[in-house]
Parts: C-alpha cells; structure tokens; sequence
C-alpha cells in the first residue's frame, strides 16, 4: 500500500469551490469574518486601514450601515451629526459657552429659554457636568435630528432610549446631558457626552458608528414610534418635490441614472415614477438646469447639483430672516432683504442694527446676523465660527468689513531670507540678510509662520528651530488666507453696546457724536433705520445745545472743539467715583504723557468704549483698554498715556514687550 507522501498529479480543469463552500459551517464562519472586517474581501479588494474601525462600536457601526438599502423609502429619516471637541487650553471655555449658547432664549416650542436633562431628570445641571468632566481630554457632540420630529410631542423619551442603546452598543454607561431645540423646521437634540467611559479611561468611539451607526439605532427606533412611511406618506413627499427650489431626492435619482453625457429619460418603472420624473424635468427645465432633447429625453445642466443646493440655502436664508424681522416687529419688504455677500467684487462696508443672532450651521459652528442697515435695508451676514466673535446683544450697532485676503510684506520677507539660504528661515538669517533689521522686528516673522503651521498653511518647523520654506510660500500663504475665510468672512466692529434709542440723551461720547464729527460719516437712506438715524442725530443735537456742548446758529450746529474729550471725561469721572466707594481707593484721573504703573484689574465698558482698571499702591485709575491686557489679567503693567490711547510694556520692567 503507497504511503503518505506518494501521490500522481492528474491535468485537468480546477474545480469551482467558491459556491458549495459558502453553505459549509466552515464557509459560514469565514464569511462572517469578513463581514467583520468590513466586508474587503467580499468587494474584491484587500483590506485597507483608515482608522475608522479603531474604537467602540466598530462591528455595530458597519453591521446598522449594511441595511441602509432596505427599504429606504419606507424607513423614516433621522439626521445625526457627530463632532470630536478637544478641551486642551481654549476648549475648557469653548465647551462652557457652548453649553451656554445651546440654553438660549428662543428654542422651545413656546419662544423660551431651553433647558437640559439627562438620563434620569428632566432638568440637568449644566455647571456640574462641567466640573466631572474638567479633567476630560475631548467630549463628543451629536445633533439627532427626525424627519419627523415635529410628530413628537416631547423628544426626551426618545433621547434617552437612543442613549440607552448607544450604551449597549459601546459596553459602557455614558455620561450625558442633552437639550431639545424646535426653533428651526425640523425639531432636533443636541446631545453633549463626556469623553470617558465608565471605569474613567478615554473613550474611543468607531467611525463607522459616529457616521452609520448612530443614525441607524435612531431611525430604529423612529420607526417603532410612528411606523414605516406609508405609500401615501412617500407619495405625497415626493409630489411636493417636484416644485421645489433646491436638491431633492428626485435631482439625486436623475443624476445616478444621467450617463456621461448627463442625459436622462423621463421614463420610470411605474406610471407614478414616470408622473414624478417628468415633473421635475419639466420643473429644472422652466429654471434653466435642464435641456430637452426630444423623445422624453433632457440633458442635465454641469451644475445642476450645485446651484440647486444654493437656491435651497438662499431660500433657507429668507426664511430665517424673514422671522427674524416679524419678532422684531420691523416693517421690511422683501425686497428690502439682502444677503450679504463679502466675497463679491465691490462688497462695501456695512454699519447698521443688530436684528438677531443666529447658528446657520450649528454642527460647523456656523453664525449669522441679520442686520438692519443704514442703507435703508436688511442684510443677512454670514460671519463665521462663532468663536470668532464675542456675544453682541440685540440692538447693537456695529460695522461689518469684508476680510480680503492679502500677502503682507512678512510673507515676502520671508519667502526672500528663504530663497537666500536654502530654503530655511530662521532669525539669525534674517538678521544676516538685512543687518538694519531688529531681533524683535525678526520675532514677528515667526509668529507669522507659528500661526501659519497651527493654522495649516504648509510650513514645517525643525527641530533645529529653523523653518522649511518651500519655494512656492507666497502660493501657499495666499491657499491659507482663502481658507481662513470660511472661519471669519468678516470683521464686525462694536460700535455702540447701546440701543440707538437710548443714545439721544447719553451723558457719554456716543456712536452719534463720532458720526456728527467725522470727515465721512456714515451715509444714510431715508429709510428703515437709516431714517431711525436721522431722528436720533436731531435729538442727539438738541441735547448737546442744551448742554452747552453745542451752538445752534440760522439753523446750523456747531460742536466743541474739544465735545468728544468732555463727554468721555464726564462719563469716566461718573464711573469713578462709584467704583471708589466699591474699592475703596481713590480715583486719578492719568494726563497724557503721565506713565502709568500698576496691576491689571478687569475691563470696565462704558458707553464712550472700554477701559482697563489699573490698581496702585494708593489708588487707581481708568486708561483705554487693549485685547492683549486680557492675558496680563491680574499682573504689573506700565505704560505711556498718548493721545491715541497708552503704550503698554508688559511686566516690571520698562523693557518688556511693548502693546501700542
């Protein structure tokens, strides 16, 4: 008998294995681990890591994504939008005013102050969950927002059973707290959980379950409250879309089926697919993103997806300020509402009333303001991440700037000390290049490259200190500056923290004051706030003749030389002498050329602008505030009275870095 190792090879054909392997026990096991692997076998390619199977939930997150092709248009909708915050250094406070911001007036079902709950009560302490998760590296944000949330009478049940489920899931308890917002058409949650697990160690959560997974559970469970969609229900939606003025389900449906050369037939399975297509042919057609060709046929226009998507933010957009503008009560057409475009060739500076506030985007941390100018007109002004700007409160006057981005003469500077010594800046080059320039002079180029590397502009730092300068930096500072557009669009420029109304009689210099004195005031249109301003500058005119401020001679008024100095002396000494009874020291008022030695108390606003506390051994006084001040809270500071305002040299010094 042949033993183990004698064999006889026969040629023939291999046999196909593939179909009855797959009904083994063996077949079965293998197939379910490629599933959990992410299906790569299964697609016939290798499998390729991308980090988005690293954390809890990941085989959850990717089995719920496998059922997103059943039954779609029955399943009810639920949009969930996840974010990773970290709470290194800025964070902490960003979280806090996030926090804060999601409480805000207006976002219940009745107009009021919304409120937050968690997993057990119905009103949660928001300072608490601060003070347990101090000490967290980073906190997960989510929006849950049902396509049908507005058939919820109370969203909290639903909240804390996809909570429950999300924990399932995780294998762990989740530390939460969330609120519900119905100031928008489609009534949503926002849902903060802390970074940790429940033995305290950082929680990883997959990103296959933050982008699937999570939208799934809810859905689940959206559908067990109200029941698939009906076929009326899914008619009826799809009717209504045939009209409408923004990318729909129907647009995405005609795109998949377009060929290369994007054309479409009107023709569908049924005679209600075919109804609902044609329709909305007809529909791109009247706007002009649709071409017909004969025989039931159209050619898609190239930006057919684009330009639907921004009608259906413009008209997102007029909605927005259209209710902004019936709870202000003001009487505006709808002519009279603009968005404003910064971006545009000719984009002027903009100056008028704070109407509202709002989030365009609060996944993104996008903000708005709708703002009633002084061009007669509302506008609509997309200013960027909100943390950008500091809380202005409604009525406020202020001056928007469109941001233009610019190479400055660093960026030049740099690319040149660069170009002469390899391809490397450092100070010492600088210095070597141009002997007339000075090491402080030199420091603000780096600062200029450090913001540049956090902001991702393409620099590289060494670990020899010197810096990698490509020969294309001036194109890569252009790309950054065009990028930090989408964060600040803008610039808004406080000009009075009061309401217009309440500046007529202010015993301060007031916006009106600097607009009646200056070589270019503000134009104004008889119109809206524009003729809300003209009133108030009559008033304002009367009160300075009666105060002795100002001469009314055949009609004409003439100012003080000296009006906006009085006014700010007058209100000045009137706050000092409440905050000398508070401190208990006495008040100097600082004259210019006087140097000013002290330690940095707080901010103090007036109407006249903000002024920085100086506290000395004796007594204290009151000089021109500077952002920079904000990070000497606390600590010495000397300084130069000027007319301008005072030069700041920071610390005990008189050497110290300098603030002007």
């Amino acid at each position: 008998m042949a033993d183990d190792t004698d064999f006889e090879p026969r040629l023939g054909r291999q046999k196909a294995r593939g179909s009855k392997r797959a009904h083994t026990y063996l077949g079965r096991v293998l197939a379910a681990t490629n599933l959990a692997r992410g299906g790569a076998l299964a697609m016939g390619r290798s499998a390729r890591f991308n980090g988005g199977r690293i954390g809890r939930g990941a085989g959850v997150g990717r089995m719920l994504a496998s059922r997103g092709g059943r039954s779609a248009l029955g399943r009810r909708r639920v949009i969930v939008k996840a974010s990773l915050v970290k709470l290194a250094g800025k964070g902490a406070g960003a979280a806090a005013a996030h926090l804060r911001y999601l409480q805000r007036d207006g976002t219940t079902r009745e107009g009021g102050r919304g409120a937050l709950y968690g997993p057990d009560a119905d009103v949660a302490d928001g300072a608490s969950f601060r003070t347990r998760g101090s000490g967290d590296r980073h906190q997960f944000r989510f929006i849950v927002s049902p396509e049908d949330g507005a058939e919820y009478d109370d969203l909290k049940p639903l909240t804390r059973r996809l909570m429950e489920r999300v924990e399932h899931d995780l294998g762990t308890r989740l530390d939460w707290i969330a609120i519900d917002h119905f100031n928008t058409g489609h009534p949503h949650t926002h849902i903060v959980v802390r970074g940790v697990d429940d033995r305290g160690c950082d929680l990883i959560i997959a990103r296959d379950y933050l982008t699937r997974g999570m939208r799934e559970r809810a859905a689940e469970l959206v559908d067990l409250d109200l029941g698939p969609r009906s076929t009326r229900e899914i008619e009826g939606a799809l009717r209504a879309e045939i009209g409408q003025e923004r990318l729909t389900g129907i647009d995405r449906a005609l795109l998949r089926d377009a060929g290369l050369d994007r054309i479409v037939a009107a023709t569908g399975n049924t005679g209600f697919d075919q109804t609902i297509r044609a329709g909305r042919l007809a529909t791109l057609a009247r706007m002009g993103l649709a071409t017909s060709i004969g025989a039931g046929r159209y050619r898609l226009a190239e930006d057919l997806a684009d330009t639907l998507r921004r009608l259906g933010e413009r008209g997102d957009i007029i909605r927005t300020m259209q209710r902004a503008i019936e709870r202000a009560a003001l009487e505006r057409s709808v002519a009279g509402q603009i968005i404003y475009e910064p971006g545009a060739e000719g984009a002027r500076q903009l100056t008028g009333r704070v109407v509202a506030r709002g989030l365009a985007d609060e996944h993104q941390d996008r903000h708005y303001l709708i703002v009633d100018a002084t061009d007669g007109r509302t506008h609509y002004v997309a200013i960027g991440r909100g943390r950008n700007f500091e809380a202005l409160p409604t009525g406020a006057i202020v001056r928007i700037d469109p941001v233009r981005p610019s190479i400055r003469e660093a960026d030049r500077t740099i690319a040149a000390v660069a170009a002469a010594n390899g391809g490397h800046y450092d100070i010492d080059a600088h210095l070597r290049l141009d002997p007339s320039a000075t090491e402080a002079f030199a420091e603000t180029h780096v600062r200029r490259l450090e913001a540049m590397r956090r902001g991702g502009g393409g620099v590289e730092l060494e670990a020899s200190g010197r810096w990698t300068i490509t020969p294309d930096h001036l194109e890569r500072v252009a790309a950054w500056e065009r990028a930090k557009l989408r964060d600040r669009p803008v610039t808004v420029t406080l000009l009075s923290a009061r309401p217009l109304d309440r500046l007529a009689d202010a015993d301060a210099v007031t916006w009106l004051d600097r607009e009646a004195v200056a070589t270019a005031p503000e134009p104004l249109r008889d119109a809206g706030f524009g003729r809300e301003v003209c009133t108030a500058q009559a008033r304002r005119r009367q009160w300075l003749v009666e105060q002795g401020l100002a001469a009314e001679a055949n009609g004409v008024v003439t100012f003080r030389k000296d009006l906006l100095a009085a006014l700010q002396r007058r209100e000045l000494l009137a706050t000092a002498r409440q905050l000398s009874e508070e401190l208990d020291l006495p008040f100097v008022e600082a004259r210019e050329g006087a140097r000013v030695d002290g330690i940095y108390r707080r901010s103090v606003e007036l109407v006249s602008g903000r002024f920085a506390l100086v506290e000395r051994s004796r007594d204290f006084t009151l000089v021109p505030w500077r952002q920079a001040l904000e990070r000497q809270f606390g600590r010495p500071v000397s300084g130069i009275m000027r007319e301008s305002g005072i030069n700041w040299a920071i610390g005990r010094g008189r050497g110290g870095p300098s603030i002007s």
